[in-house]
């Protein structure tokens, strides 16, 4: 049972200070130099907000240690204290703690330790004695740490693993949302009601926005196969800041936003909007196909439910396709959705065994008959109709030896398609 006793909250400087030991059962060493990099932006935002608001601390996360005599054995967090060691190593060549006295011999760690302190580096090459004192002055002043102290070794390890848990269960997204109400704290109003609309919200459908709309369809418009969506890619969506002074943001900065799949957005409540926006477009379009009359083809194949595993990815790519092409133009003219649709489907026809990869290399122009690289088509298209006056190649006849039902069904739609 952890009490308020055994959790203090503390500077940067007062936890490295401590006497920190790294057990032998701690993984090695792995934060990168992209993990690195991540750190010195966040204590760079940090010292601005602090130019800002006198008061302001900023919280650098919670570490587990385990009390062993007059030892601290780290059992959680050993990731970030090597890190802000190098940080320090760097800024103050008196800098000392017990983690430099460490003897690492494992390779995987000794070479991160390495590629991480050039990578410090080389980041502060280019900046003042100024900036490099002003992160010296924020151990201190600023960064804060959680620190939980557990005078049982198995006390330890429960609350690691259950530290662990509750991480693991974060998506990608609950990542975001604290991400940007972070760059909202000036404006408490918009957090909570950011907050509300939120939490309102079907988790699901926001998973599902991410996982196989926004993300899939951002990696194909550019001409590159996706992966599934993670923590590791919340970078894609932490949108612009308002301190940004490149020339592509200044774009970005308008008081109404609007937005584009393939284009940057402000940080902030922007992403909230962005959210909105596209949980929107995505109902107005099913939506459209239910009750467009010269859709009944199209909504009698794209809403059937018991289909193979290979016509549910097809259906798949034609939604987050029609979502792009619906993002651009904002109208679902007859002649595209047709071309959309026999281009999407084809692909169910073409291959006996379709898996995801298939559908992968297939949107980035990759592979059989009519795999043309058409999300980098349609984010290049000026008109609509560039859409519509697509070739798509439908053969007369195949033959099919699986899901031969299915797919000569299929064909036969189609055809009379194309007709």
């Amino acid at each position: 049972m952890i009490n308020n006793n055994n959790i203090e909250i503390i500077s940067v400087k007062d936890c490295l200070g401590k006497n920190i030991i790294i057990p032998s059962y701690q993984r090695p060493y792995k934060w990168g130099v992209r993990n690195i990099t991540e750190l010195l932006l966040d204590i760079k935002h940090a010292i601005t907000e602090k130019r800002l608001y006198a008061d302001f601390k900023y919280r650098i996360g919670t570490v587990i240690f385990h009390r062993d005599g007059n030892k601290l054995s780290i059992v959680d967090g050993q990731q970030r204290m090597i890190s802000l060691t190098l940080l320090n190593c760097f800024l103050d060549e008196d800098f000392d703690n017990s983690i430099i006295k460490e003897r690492f011999t494992d390779k995987i760690t000794l070479n991160h330790i390495h590629q991480n302190y050039q990578c410090v580096k080389e980041w502060f090459s280019l900046r003042s004695n100024e900036e490099k004192s002003a992160f010296v002055n924020a151990m201190n002043d600023i960064l804060e740490v959680v620190v939980i102290y557990v005078g049982k070794e198995s006390e330890a390890f429960q609350l690691f693993d259950s530290q662990n848990t509750r991480g693991r269960a974060l998506d990608p997204h609950d990542l975001l949302k604290a991400y940007h109400l972070r760059e909202m704290h000036s404006d408490p109003y918009d957090m909570e009601n950011a907050v509300t609309n939120w939490e309102a919200k079907n988790v699901a459908k926001i998973r599902e926005l991410f996982g196989d709309y926004l993300f899939p369809i951002g990696n194909w418009s550019r001409g590159r196969k996706t992966w599934e969506f993670t923590d590791k890619d919340i970078d894609t969506f932490k949108g612009i800041t308002h301190e940004c002074q490149y020339t592509f943001a200044r774009r970005t900065y308008k008081a109404m936003p609007c937005f584009q799949i393939t284009e940057p957005f402000m940080a902030g409540n922007d992403f909230f909007e962005m959210v909105n926006h596209y949980l929107k477009l995505i109902k107005n379009i099913e939506s459209e196909l239910n009750y467009n009359p010269t859709l009944t083809d199209i909504r009698s194949c794209f809403m059937t439910r018991n289909c193979s595993i290979g016509m549910k990815h097809v259906r798949k790519l034609y939604k987050a396709v029609l979502l792009l092409y619906y993002d651009r133009f904002h109208i679902l003219d007859p002649l595209s959705l047709n071309k959309l649709f026999m281009w999407s489907f084809m692909l169910r026809v073409e291959l006996e065994n379709l898996s995801y990869e298939s559908v992968n290399k297939y949107a980035v122009g990759d592979g059989i008959n009519n795999s043309l690289p058409i999300f980098s088509i349609i984010s290049q298209a000026r008109q609509h109709t560039e859409i519509g006056n697509l070739i798509i190649k439908v053969p007369e006849r195949m033959d099919f030896k699986n899901c031969k039902e299915e797919r000569t069904t299929l064909l036969e739609l189609l055809k009379k398609m194309k007709q």
